[in-house]
């Protein structure tokens, strides 16, 4: 028996000693917040309430830009316009027998392949260079016509133009048929492209549409251009489009169903949608009391009259055991970087030493009756 005691004690010394350093999943709320209340805090915490919640949602937007820049629509030519890189097929008609362009077999002269430079113009024979670019194909056919009268008074011009880099744009990703699309008209909008190419792939999580026109970047959600007529915009000849995935996220980690990075199945996701797509708390582990959200703001967003937060690096406390902490945690609104954290319960602790305690009570009878 005094075997048994021994080793009981002994047990007991050594729980005690490690019973500080108890391994658990996350850390207590106490444990993260305990900075805000030193001689110098680092950090800000912030008790969310529903009254706090326009006041913070109103501080600037961290991990993005915050805002989509978009071009509304506009109207265009309803015919084609000839563009640098287009090609240009002539047929020249001329029924008379002495006719600088055709002879008696045949009254009609082919001029393929004729490509517009950069400078718009195209090379016809006895009238040099006439320039093209920015005509429609009639008004070009006329002007290639009223140009050659001098030299072929009967002459008859026939115009046809395939177009090349100046009228066709790229459907680069994130469609069924990603390729380069000639333009019809100058009216041509970004749905039509994307109808051509197959629609948006339903593969896409919260799809983006980016167009990329020249040395410029605009961007929309395609929920946003399909739903708003106005945004429909037209298209430039060199225009690329590119759809693609939503690429904001934020980290979940502590006593959740999951921990990683979550990207945003939507424009907004809120504090309480956050928890639900970390796969919620977990029953037996987490602290109701500490959700918290962490998230880094630029050091020129600081204030000191709560138009802004007041250092650096703001954690947002929730208390999902009230009815004003849950209807804050479903209108507060998740940046992107921002770190999810679900706090341990401080029962856990306790629960895991009067387990260990049971496990050393019960290893010093079984050592106890063996000594008998």
């Amino acid at each position: 028996m005094r075997i048994g005691v021994k080793l009981f004690v002994a047990f007991l010394c050594a729980l005690t000693l490690s019973a500080c350093n108890v391994p658990r999943g996350a850390a207590l709320q106490k444990e993260i917040t305990r900075e805000a209340t030193a001689e110098n805090p680092t950090v800000e915490v912030v008790l969310v309430s529903r009254a706090k919640v326009p006041v913070v949602n109103s501080w600037p937007v961290t991990g993005w830009h915050g805002h989509y820049h978009w071009l509304g629509s506009s109207h265009g030519h309803d015919s084609k316009v000839i563009r640098p890189g287009d090609t240009v097929n002539l047929i020249i008609w001329d029924s008379q027998p002495n006719s600088l362009l055709t002879n008696e077999a045949e009254k009609a002269v082919r001029m393929e392949g004729l490509e517009v430079s950069g400078g718009g113009a195209i090379f016809v024979p006895y009238i040099d260079t006439v320039k093209i670019s920015g005509l429609t194909p009639d008004q070009a056919r006329r002007r290639i016509q009223t140009r050659l009268e001098p030299v072929v008074p009967s002459a008859q011009v026939q115009l046809t133009m395939a177009a090349g880099f100046g009228n066709s744009v790229d459907l680069v990703s994130g469609v069924n048929s990603p390729g380069s699309y000639p333009m019809p008209n100058q009216n041509f909008t970004i749905l039509s492209l994307i109808a051509q190419g197959g629609g948006i792939s339903t593969q896409l999580r919260n799809p983006l549409v980016r167009l990329i026109r020249g040395g410029s970047t605009y961007e929309i959600r395609s929920e946003a251009l399909f739903s708003t007529a106005h945004k429909n915009t037209r298209l430039f000849g060199g225009d690329k489009i590119v759809v693609t995935e939503d690429d904001r996220y934020f980290t979940a980690i502590g006593a959740s169903g999951t921990e990683d990075i979550i990207y945003f199945p939507k424009e907004h996701v809120t504090a309480l949608e956050a928890i639900s797509l970390m796969g919620g708390l977990i029953d037996d582990r987490a602290d109701p009391q500490g959700v918290l959200i962490l998230r880094e703001y630029d050091p020129l967003s600081i204030r000191y009259d709560e138009s802004g937060p007041s250092r650096q690096q703001v954690i947002f406390a929730f208390d999902l055991t009230s009815a004003d902490g849950l209807f804050a945690a479903r209108n507060f609104r998740v940046n992107p970087g921002d770190t999810v954290l679900a706090t341990e319960s401080p029962a856990v602790k306790t629960r895991t030493i009067l387990g260990l305690f049971g496990t050393v009570l019960g290893s010093a009878v079984q050592a106890s009756n063996a000594v008998r």
